[in-house]
């Protein structure tokens, strides 16, 4: 199987998407979205961000790489009423099934950002835009001393090492990187803007049970667990990303509130 589709259909993202909704909402409204536009989702999840652009009259599309994902997106369209919303399995480097200058609007808040061959990520990201369509990319910042970064550095540290050639996803954090990869899809410099914003997890119970989500759900942390166990050191692990969540914590003792910063990158077509 597809290591990454393998990462993401280990557990069950939903779980943590849960935690993301009102963010998600934030986001879609900063968008200044129209009824009636094209959107792709990239790597949409279970539709944190997509259902909320299909109520507002987008027409989307949501893509991800895990089954499980795409199953309960749709299922999340049907509960909704959301004609105008749709989800298909489908791998970020390589959107054949897309027709090019198929969309307004390129969406992809930390989804398109895991997917190996990430200059093959930039080019069809902007194969499927329309000219003067944009996309919107919100990607984690390697070494930022924010909660998610940080659950990737401590899970990474635990877990075997990477196959020779694999690209780190936080490069997408990277602003030069990031640059130099749309450039080499022919979008012009002026055309790339990045900013610094605020991603908040919000979970209805304290900090310690907000750990157990990532442990039991989210692929990169349940593969540390698992190498941890295999050499001994849970406890070492769990310590760890227990006083990184309560030191991060802004909810109070009984309700887990957590703000990571991410790198939101703005691509005009």
């Amino acid at each position: 199987m597809n290591a990454n589709k393998a990462l993401w259909e280990k557990g069950d993202f939903t779980r943590l998407a849960a935690t993301m909704r009102e963010s998600g909402e934030e986001v879609v409204d900063s968008l200044d979205l129209k009824a009636g536009m094209d959107v792709l989702d990239l790597g949409c999840g279970d539709g944190t961000t997509a259902l909320p652009a299909a109520k507002r009259g987008a027409r989307v599309r949501g893509v991800d790489i895990a089954s499980n994902l795409v199953a309960a997106g749709n299922a999340r369209a049907r509960e909704a009423g959301l004609s105008n919303l749709s989800f298909h399995e489908g791998d970020a480097a390589d959107l054949g099934a897309l027709a090019d200058a198929q969309f307004d609007l390129t969406l992809s808040m930390f989804g398109a950002m895991f997917a190996p061959r990430p200059d093959d990520v930039a080019r069809e990201m902007v194969r499927v835009t329309r000219p003067g369509g944009r996309i919107v990319m919100g990607n984690w910042i390697p070494g930022d001393p924010t909660l998610v970064a940080q659950i990737l550095k401590t899970s990474a540290a635990y877990s075997p090492p990477p196959p020779e050639g694999f690209v780190s996803p936080m490069t997408w954090g990277n602003e030069e990187l990031v640059r130099d990869r749309f450039i080499g899809a022919g979008i012009a410099p002026d055309n790339i803007r990045c900013e610094r914003a605020t991603y908040v997890f919000r979970h209805p119970g304290p900090p310690s049970s907000f750990v157990d989500i990532f442990r039991d759900y989210y692929g990169p942390t349940m593969n540390a667990y698992d190498a941890a166990t295999k050499a001994g050191r849970t406890a070492e692990l769990d310590q760890e990303l227990r006083q990184l969540f309560e030191s991060q914590n802004r909810g109070g003792p009984d309700r887990a509130e957590i703000p990571a910063t991410y790198l939101k990158v703005s691509v005009r077509r």
